[in-house]
């Protein structure tokens, strides 16, 4: 193609070059394996090194126990892991939750951002907590050999089978109620019929109702095992890996060969049952004593794999820093000693406020999420008038995403959020710590701290008792 240019004698070549529809679907597959990388290291970036431990946990009655109205146990886990794990390991949830189901759960009960999230049964997978990205290249291995349209078609013709609600249906999963004999007599003949109609599918039964069809990939056992090749290409292999669940949708993560497994001690009988047949050996799977997020926390003793002595368990208030030089730990023990004045749980006692402005330089100033400027020592004095003010309220903290950063040879900067549970609200902030290191106290000064609103979300009421 020639075009005219100013001077006539001059030509201006242009080359256009058209691909055809198969190289433009190569090159889309390339940008999306690219950025789906992109999302994997933005989740590892702030690692050093490959994963000490990656703990990969169902959600609904294995780290989240329903008949728990206080969350104690989720809180101890919780209070674990930003202490001792979260610096340099990996927190992925794997639930049978569609990923909206997932996200109201989050604001039901107090969970932790996790670095992976898998949902809908294996069939999604998203990364970066809470930026929530979907992992394009899974989704697009998933659509090999599946057709929804034929799944819905040909199951619909089984009458004992009655689908889920809107909610609970994905592009990769299509969900049914059914009873358990029922469900066994469809699951033989069921994969046949697809397979004549070119749709290879894997099927899950779990907690005597719940009957998931998924392409053959799918499932939980699939997508960890995806996410730990992807990791060891990229030579992160983690150092440890411990799978957590309680229901029939959970057994495939117990088939990882190089992981570690627990059974909480409130495991449905379709899970007891595929240990019984196929784990009852291996000592590297085990039934907790304990339900939940405790027997999760016994498997972490029970396999050596780090701490299992939760903050929380630690009862000694008025010296909770038991000389450990540690940001992370620093900042949940301390909140967890607040959390506690304002339930009322530790004695009013003016050697316990004392020992607090002894942790934090007379010349420490905070910024109150409002704007407002004080010194440290002067927010500490203000405790007093709120002990126990808790009690009645379901008062709860939980820090989330703590991470430290050496600043200089003796000073830190801690970041995480903040939650405040009273009365069924939470309020939530933005929490930056400066730390300075006293070596010849074995101690760490909190110099500076500065709070900021999550989501603008400035509450309207009981302002004056957010402190801290």
């Amino acid at each position: 193609y020639t075009v005219k240019h100013s001077k006539p004698k001059e030509k201006i070549c242009l080359r256009i070059e058209v691909k055809s529809p198969r190289e433009k679907e190569t090159n889309e597959k390339t940008v999306a394996r690219e950025k789906q990388r992109d999302y994997l290291w933005i989740t590892m970036d702030r690692l050093n090194g490959p994963p000490r431990l990656i703990l990969v946990t169902d959600l609904d009655c294995t780290l989240v126990d329903h008949d728990d109205p206080e969350n104690n146990d989720l809180l101890r886990f919780s209070a674990l892991w930003e202490a001792h794990y979260r610096h340099d390991s990996l927190l992925v949830y794997s639930t049978g939750r569609s990923l909206r189901s997932y996200l109201s759960l989050r604001n039901k009960k107090p969970l932790l951002t996790p670095d992976i999230a898998i949902t809908s049964v294996g069939s999604e997978i998203v990364y970066g907590g809470e930026s929530m990205v979907s992992d394009d290249v899974w989704e697009a291995r998933l659509d090999e050999m599946w057709n929804r349209d034929i799944v819905v078609e040909e199951t619909l013709k089984f009458p004992q089978l009655e689908l889920q609600p809107e909610k609970s249906q994905e592009q990769h999963k299509v969900s049914f109620f059914v009873g358990r004999e029922e469900a066994m007599k469809i699951m033989k003949v069921l994969p046949g019929i697809l397979e004549d109609r070119g749709v290879e599918v894997k099927l899950v039964y779990s907690n005597d109702y719940a009957f998931d069809v998924l392409p053959r990939g799918a499932g939980k056992g699939g997508a960890l095992t995806y996410l730990l090749e992807k990791l060891e290409s990229e030579g992160k292999k983690p150092s440890n890996i411990l799978v957590c669940g309680d229901s029939g949708n959970d057994a495939e993560l117990f088939d990882i060969p190089q992981a570690y497994g627990v059974m909480v001690s409130n495991s449905h009988k379709e899970l007891l049952q595929w240990h019984e047949e196929n784990a009852k050996d291996n000592p590297n799977i085990i039934l907790a004593s304990e339900r939940c997020g405790a027997g999760m926390i016994e498997a972490l003793q029970r396999f050596n794999l780090g701490p299992s002595v939760s903050p929380r368990d630690v009862l000694d208030s008025e010296n909770f820093q038991e000389g450990i030089l540690d940001p992370a730990h620093e900042v949940v023990q301390f909140y967890l000693f607040y959390e506690r004045w304002r339930r009322g749980e530790v004695e009013k006692s003016d050697k316990y406020l004392q020992n607090l402005k002894s942790l934090s330089s007379p010349l420490g100033i905070f910024v109150h999420p409002s704007g407002v400027e004080k010194p440290i020592h002067e927010w500490t004095d203000e405790l007093e008038s709120l002990h126990g003010e808790g009690k009645e309220k379901q008062f709860r903290i939980w820090l989330d995403k703590v991470s430290s950063s050496h600043i200089s040879s003796d000073t830190w900067l801690a970041k995480f959020d903040k939650h405040e549970l009273s009365e069924g609200k939470v309020r939530s902030c933005s929490t930056r710590v400066l730390l300075s290191c006293q070596e010849e106290k074995q101690k760490l000064m909190w110099m500076h701290i500065h709070q900021s609103w999550l989501d603008d979300a400035c509450p309207d009421d009981d302002k004056e008792k957010w402190i801290f």
